[in-house]
């Protein structure tokens, strides 16, 4: 009501309608149940509803599938880009599972300490990453398509806040000399895939990353 000029009457309808449109059971029960008394897709489904109910042009999904299990997610990920296509809508999608980025995202922007640090096409830059933290992150995630290896995981801890001058990532990141020290990057590369580094990575596919061999504790 507070988006339109309708009476209760027609709100009511238009809940009903979203109801239907984000796969709720259109029923008496669901439309006056409190959140503690469905499930944690439903709650979700709810909140879908309720950020499209305003007929927005850009959706924002900070984190849809956190707490879900995975045939939820899967669900919940399905509705939100089959509603991006029926309503037109543009989609930011906020997570840090590279698996659902691989899955839902066109394009991706890496972020660390509160700073972008990579962009593109998902496919360029997961292939071939540029920033030596995309690259980290990358080679952290389990695959089943290398078997034999293990995930490696990123040295140091992460940064708390922003730096305000450097790269943040050089205290963990092995090609950092005196100017990532000193000297904060900027995006630059071509005109879609573009990377914050003063020594970016030169990488010909996601083969190429360094790996970790099964037993290999160093």
């Amino acid at each position: 009501m507070a988006h339109s000029e309708g009476s209760r009457i027609d709100a009511k309808k238009t809940a009903r309608d979203l109801m239907h449109r984000v796969d709720l059971p259109d029923n008496d029960r669901t439309f006056r149940s409190y959140p503690h008394q469905l499930s944690g897709g439903q709650r979700q489904r709810v909140v879908i509803a309720a950020a499209i109910a305003g007929q927005p042009d850009l959706l924002l999904a900070d984190e849809p599938t956190t707490a879900l299990d995975v045939t939820v997610q899967a669900q919940v990920l399905s509705l939100v880009g089959r509603l991006r296509v029926e309503l037109g809508l543009a989609l930011l999608l906020v997570t840090h599972d590279l698996a659902i980025v691989s899955q839902s995202c066109e394009s991706v922007a890496v972020m660390y300490a509160g700073r972008i640090v990579e962009t593109g096409p998902v496919r360029d830059v997961f292939e071939n990453p540029r920033h030596h933290y995309t690259a980290g992150l990358l080679r952290a995630s389990p695959t089943i398509d290398r078997p034999g290896l293990l995930p490696g995981g990123i040295p140091g801890v992460p940064s708390s806040a922003v730096t305000l001058s450097g790269c943040a990532f050089a205290p963990r990141c092995p090609a950092a000399d005196e100017l990532c020290a000193t000297t904060t990057p900027i995006l630059a590369g071509g005109s879609s895939h573009q990377s914050a580094c003063h020594h970016p990575l030169i990488i010909d596919n996601a083969d190429s990353l360094p790996e970790k061999p099964v037993g290999d504790d160093g």
